[in-house]
């Protein structure tokens, strides 16, 4: 195997396609397509029968995370009072998110 072949292999691996490609990608389309959820899903219990409990946390805080800015960009939520509704629930929902990671991940020894 030559360096040419090397580089034609890994051609779609460049940079400007793989950023391209994720500003294609829509969060909201995503969340809602039933077959990336089923394949999160399928993830999530091979993750859990290898025990691997931080893998599935990092993905479902991935998952919750892309769940809570869907919910807050869906409200439109308006920037100038800092108690508005849309605000609150993503703060309320990062800070819960963040404590369950914590707890999982080093208070938490099986």
């Amino acid at each position: 195997m030559d360096m040419n072949a090397v580089r034609e292999y890994l051609e779609p691996f460049r940079t400007e396609r793989i950023v391209a490609l994720l500003q294609e990608i829509n969060l909201g389309d995503l969340l809602y397509n039933r077959w990336f959820l089923a394949g999160l899903a399928l993830f999530t219990i091979v993750a859990l029968s290898l025990r691997r409990q931080a893998l599935v946390l990092t993905v479902l805080a991935a998952l919750a995370f892309a769940c809570l800015v869907d919910y807050s960009l869906q409200k439109n939520p308006a920037i100038d009072r800092v108690g508005s509704e849309p605000v609150l629930v993503f703060v309320a929902g990062g800070l819960v998110l963040i404590f369950v990671m914590i707890y999982f991940l080093f208070i938490k020894h099986d």
